[in-house]
């Protein structure tokens, strides 16, 4: 039977819930076994697509086109997997699925209630999900990582709260364990670590019936013996319960610490990992994937060589908002044996109106601009920053600095080599302006425009690329295949109708849809990396396999592009 791993938190959010759940699932990997994930959710939204960056972090997309909490990108990039949008379990979708039921009368008349027909529903969308193959073999997922998002005590959580106190019986006691995540705040002068907010934490958790197996402690610095011996005994658990997870230099430092308290062998005991059986070929699979993750984790700390990446965004007072961009650039940059430092631009910072407002933010700016070695500019929606884009990519372009335009990104480089090399002044985006009389970028023809949620051009689509490409740096880069697979997000797209005279003056497509309607990759001739891609490269970054665009960026950014194609 699959086992269950909860992981719950306490005091506050964002404590790094995300980031135990994806190294304990990393910890299992390397013992063989098969390991799922799922991120529960506990909003009224039936998924993240229509959420503001700036409040919930960046959108997420799945292969299938699932608009998913940023959780669930930790996930694949740690577990290497692949998953779907029925990993991402939101109040939203649960009561729209127990309404459904009710409407068709599957409930024969009873009255519908949180207990038993919500948590009900829960715990079968949960057993639904470890049902699924997770990998090509075919087999079910040996161990399934739950991870409930919130915080234990808040209203909207309690349903899959008890939820999982009823899962617990329903699985068994050798199926399901249970980590809890809490804050241990350090205060004072002297630094002193405080344990009431665990405590607390804790009381709470065992109020809603459910005890912890391990009690991962985050903390700034080492947890005190002394704490942690407190810990353990104001919250009921034995001292090896008790795990010390202090900050480290890189969340890949996390699962190797976690290794060294003695997780994997507190879990392989406690849920009897060793009666499920590995074959031979998963053992050392394991052994592999772990072997390849120290050596991650110890090149970062020797990496000395420091390449610097201006981000220009509209969301960037909240960095978590681009943080698979910021991941696909750790990942190329530590590829080419670099240290990322990113300069983090906001995109309205780099405009006109910022010069008059606010001098010392705009030089600031632009100071930040001129001195990095290469200029990524990510996705967004909206009018606000357009122009400040605009000049970072025109700087880019005639200064011969390296960039990269991430879905906007791609279109604003299009407006920009149109304005300024087509002699087109007017080229705008009919998303920003939708009256111009030359919209370089338009709406999508099959894209409604009456319903927001989840009408996107989501998912894996295919990327052709063209005749005449085969000396393209973005095709090389990808290893000269004749078409690759991304994951899109966007409602808006290249003109075809301007194509022909963009091509003639230098700027090549040299990536299009299966139909050749729909431009993907452009590519900017007699320039050392001028790209842009329609597609979110970002989301199918690996630790240890970067995209090939974002290791081009670096490459290009470090000199070393032309030699190593």
């Amino acid at each position: 039977m699959t086992k269950y791993i909860i992981v719950s938190g306490g005091v506050i959010s964002g404590i790094g819930k995300g980031v135990i759940a994806s190294s304990t699932g990393t910890l299992l990997k390397s013992l063989g076994l098969r390991v799922t994930a799922i991120k529960i959710d506990p909003y009224l939204n039936i998924d993240a697509g229509l959420m503001s960056p700036l409040d919930h972090g960046e959108v997420f997309v799945l292969n299938d086109g699932g608009e998913v909490d940023l959780d669930l990108g930790n996930y694949e990039r740690f577990l290497d997997v692949e998953l779907s949008r029925i990993n991402n379990i939101t109040t939203g979708k649960i009561y729209r699925e127990v309404i459904e039921k009710e409407r068709k009368g599957d409930y024969l008349g009873k009255t519908v209630q949180v207990v038993p027909h919500i948590t009900d529903a829960i715990q079968s969308w949960i057993e639904k999900v470890a049902d699924l193959p997770i990998d090509h073999s075919g087999e079910k997922p040996d161990v399934c990582i739950i991870e409930l998002g919130g915080t234990v005590g808040d209203i909207e959580s309690a349903p899959f709260v008890e939820a999982m106190r009823q899962f617990q019986f329903r699985v068994g006691h050798d199926n399901f364990c249970l980590i809890h995540v809490s804050l241990v705040p350090v205060v004072g002068s002297v630094g002193e670590q405080k344990t009431k907010p665990t405590q607390m934490s804790v009381r709470d958790l065992r109020g809603a019936g459910l005890t912890p197996d391990l009690i991962a402690c985050r903390s700034s610095k080492l947890l005190d013996p002394g704490v942690a011996s407190k810990i353990s005994m104001f919250c009921h658990v034995a001292p090896e319960q008790v795990l010390a997870i202090h900050d480290v230099s890189s969340v890949y430092h996390v699962p190797i610490l976690m290794r060294e308290n003695g997780i994997v062998d507190f879990l392989s005991r406690r849920l009897k990992l060793d009666e499920i059986s590995i074959t031979k070929e998963s053992k050392l699979a394991g052994e592999q994937l772990w072997t390849k993750w120290t050596t991650l984790a110890g090149s970062y700390v020797h990496i000395h060589e420091n390449v610097t990446i201006a981000l220009i965004g509209k969301y960037t007072h909240l960095h978590d908002s681009y943080i698979s961009v910021y991941k696909a650039l750790e990942h190329a940059a530590l590829a080419c044996k670099r240290k990322l430092e990113i300069k983090w631009i906001e995109a309205t910072d780099l405009e006109q109106d910022t010069l008059e407002s606010d001098p010392l933010k705009f030089h600031e700016s632009w100071q930040n601009l001129c001195s990095a070695d290469g200029i990524i500019v990510p996705g967004g929606f909206g009018g606000r920053g357009i122009e400040g884009m605009i000049l970072a990519a025109k700087w880019a372009r005639e200064n011969k600095i390296p960039y990269l335009g991430i879905c906007l990104g791609m279109q604003i480089a299009v407006i920009e080599f149109a304005r300024h090399v087509c002699e087109m002044p007017e080229a705008h985006s009919a998303e920003m302006n939708p009256e111009t009389s030359t919209p370089i970028v338009v709406y999508m023809p099959e894209i409604s425009k009456t319903h927001m949620g989840g009408t996107m051009r989501l998912g894996t689509r295919p990327t052709v690329f063209q005749p005449g490409s085969e000396n393209s740096r973005v095709r090389k880069l990808y290893g000269n295949k004749p078409s690759i697979d991304e994951r899109h997000r966007h409602r808006y797209e290249v003109n075809p109708e301007y194509v022909n005279k963009l091509e003639s003056k230098g700027l090549r497509f040299v990536g299009k849809d299966e139909t050749g309607q729909r431009m993907e990759i452009i590519e900017v001739e007699e320039h050392p990396f001028f790209v842009g891609c329609q597609y979110h490269p970002e989301y199918l970054t690996r630790p240890l396999n970067p995209c090939p665009l974002f290791r081009g960026l670096i490459l290009a950014s470090i000199g070393q592009l032309d030699a190593s194609l």
